[in-house]
């Protein structure tokens, strides 16, 4: 076997989006199915249109490209504001954008007239995480300009919130949007049916049935493919975590000191890493670093198994106490939160496996 290996569960993920899909369901809420975490390989799309999910979203052109190719029936968003850069592709393969930025939008309504289309677009509201968004007091002047342009049609508003300024979804942050979208639709007499609510730490709020009575989509990419929600800090209940599992192979295996010896300066990345001092250990080094994966986000498969670090080629692993035979040679298995997933399956130098 090729190691590093990523083995997928095609079959574990279909299984959450299914579960995702029907939770949302019940509250009327669409799910769009974000891929980028995956760089949209096409064998978990197909494992994602086959549970009944038809609405992907990306924030990578080629990525929506490569998809639309193989599978034209299904609608797709940009998930990040899109560059005027790449306007006629946007255009030409996305059903909807998320924008924020007016002269953005002015770019997109001239390029679409050009092309002789109309482009739909979710205008996103800043509800306090700070990233990308509009903020609500300014939404009111910069709708009336969009409504005064040809070429893009808007079709409601957005929120993000977990990923830039860690803020968790709440009543309050949602309601806000609602509000937006309500004043809106008064000031200019229009109708916004997209109420966009958040990602995949907005579903803690549905399963609470705390969810604001007005949002309507909801982006989700982490829960159906890992099952974890890691901006509220949480494994969610009836959800597989393990689709992913990274396999490495054993190329060194000796007892050291747990604490390095000499003059101490920074790491390869420019860290100062604290070691513990634990005695001699019996210390695995692995063929795969921090050039393949973040390894903050892998959880050894054997419990009794500590990461220790990594450079960039080698993973340091803490077998001492492990009731499972360690030798050169040997795989060792990892379950892979999101960010592990996303370098994962970004890097050339790990194989993918799929499993149905």
């Amino acid at each position: 076997m090729y190691t590093p290996v990523l083995e997928v569960n095609l079959g574990k993920i279909r299984y959450n989006a299914q579960k995702i899909k029907k939770i949302c369901e019940k509250s009327n809420i669409e799910v769009c199915a974000v891929t980028k975490g995956f760089c949209a390989d096409l064998n978990i799309v197909e494992a994602i249109i086959d549970s009944g999910i038809d609405f992907l979203g990306d924030s990578r052109i080629q990525n929506i490209i490569k998809v639309k190719k193989k599978f034209p029936h299904v609608k797709y968003m940009m998930i990040r504001i899109p560059k005027i850069s790449e306007a006629e592709e946007v255009i030409n393969y996305t059903d909807i954008s998320l924008q924020s930025q007016l002269e953005v939008i002015e770019a997109y309504s001239q390029k679409a007239m050009s092309m002789g289309k109309v482009h739909n677009i979710i205008l996103m509201i800043d509800v306090g995480d700070l990233r990308e968004g509009v903020m609500p007091e300014d939404a009111e002047e910069m709708v009336g300009k969009i409504l005064a342009m040809k070429g893009v049609n808007l079709l409601g508003v957005g929120m993000n919130v977990g990923c830039y300024g860690s803020i968790i979804p709440t009543v309050e942050n949602a309601t806000i949007l609602i509000d937006v979208r309500n004043r809106l639709e008064k000031t200019f007499n229009i109708k916004l049916p997209v109420v966009s609510g958040g990602a995949t730490c907005s579903l803690k709020l549905l399963r609470e049935n705390k969810m604001p009575k007005g949002i309507n989509n909801l982006r989700i990419g982490e829960a159906i493919l890992v099952g974890e929600d890691s901006t509220n800090g949480i494994m969610l209940e009836d959800l597989y975590q393990d689709a992913f599992i990274l396999k490495a192979e054993v190329i060194e295996l000796r007892e050291k000191p747990s604490v390095p010896i000499g003059e101490r300066g920074y790491d390869a990345f420019g860290n100062q890493p604290e070691y513990p001092d634990k005695g001699i250990r019996k210390r695995a080094i692995l063929a795969v670093g921090r050039q393949d994966v973040r390894i903050e986000a892998l959880t050894p498969i054997c419990p009794d198994m500590e990461i220790l670090g990594a450079s960039s080629d080698h993973l340091i692993v803490d077998v001492t106490e492990s009731k499972e035979k360690v030798e050169p040679g040997s795989i060792i298995a990892f379950r892979c939160g999101y960010s592990a997933m996303l370098s994962l399956t970004t890097s050339p130098y790990v194989e993918k496996a799929f499993i149905s």
